[in-house]
């Protein structure tokens, strides 16, 4: 079994064949799927595939670079469509401090109303970080002292000290086809590191292929590669990652359990 616990099913070049992606997903061992949504325009969209396909699963929330276009969010809107039986996490939000999209202190503002809406429900806060490190920590130290909620950083390519403390607040670490390029030694030597019951696998596709398929368009299927790099590196059977990985994910996301 392999979960693909983070990818964009609606989004471009995966939404024009999503059947024919599922279903080279499923050839390849994928057995569950996380489709996240970034806009609350999305998340009819994602929810519904998750109604039409039994082992795709959905998230509500807003990305950090669509956090001004969602200033009046209320914590009740996205309180309620978490209500939904195939609606298993909350996100992805966080900081994006790369690109500054939208202004860093609605960034901030948002980010806090998931956690506060994920503490309230307990379903799994999806982060997204990037050239935010000191900000994300503060906040989830912060907010995790005001009351729990589980939460993972997804697609990791922080620092190994980023890693260390979010793992000590309780995060679990998913780790996407970055982790196969050339270029990503201090990435690869955190991948080897992570304990195996907070580790995740992803996609994130449409985006970041991982070796051999850099330059595709990334498909959930691929996860089986960044999977066995992974095994690797950390010097494990393939199988026993993948069935780690899986059960690590039903652990998590509760919600989705049988």
């Amino acid at each position: 079994m392999l979960v693909d616990s983070h990818c964009h099913l609606e989004y471009k070049g995966l939404v024009d064949d999503q059947a024919g992606v599922l279903s080279r997903a499923r050839e390849a061992g994928v057995r569950a799927f996380l489709n996240i949504s970034t806009r609350q325009s999305e998340w009819d969209q994602v929810i519904a595939t998750a109604e039409r396909e039994p082992d795709v699963f959905a998230s509500v929330g807003i990305h950090p670079h669509e956090a001004d276009a969602h200033k009046d969010l209320g914590r009740e809107i996205l309180r309620a469509a978490t209500h939904h039986p195939r609606v298993i996490a909350i996100g992805e939000t966080g900081l994006d401090y790369f690109y500054d999209h939208s202004d860093r202190d609605t960034q901030k503002r948002l980010f806090r109303m998931h956690i506060d809406v994920a503490r309230e429900t307990q379903l799994p806060l999806i982060i997204h970080t990037r050239d935010a490190e000191d900000d994300t920590f503060a906040i989830l130290a912060d907010e995790m002292g005001k009351g729990a909620f589980p939460a993972l950083i997804h697609c990791f390519t922080a620092s190994a000290e980023f890693g260390e403390k979010v793992l000590e607040l309780g995060l679990t670490i998913s780790l996407s086809g970055i982790v196969t390029f050339k270029n990503a030694k201090a990435l690869q030597d955190v991948a080897k590191t992570v304990p195996e019951d907070r580790l995740l696998v992803e996609t994130d596709s449409p985006f970041l292929a991982p070796v051999p398929h850099r330059g595709k368009v990334c498909e959930p299927a691929y996860v089986a590669d960044t999977a066995a790099y992974i095994a690797g590196l950390r010097g494990t059977d393939v199988e026993q990652l993948k069935a780690q990985t899986s059960a690590n994910f039903f652990n998590l996301f509760r919600k989705a359990q049988p």
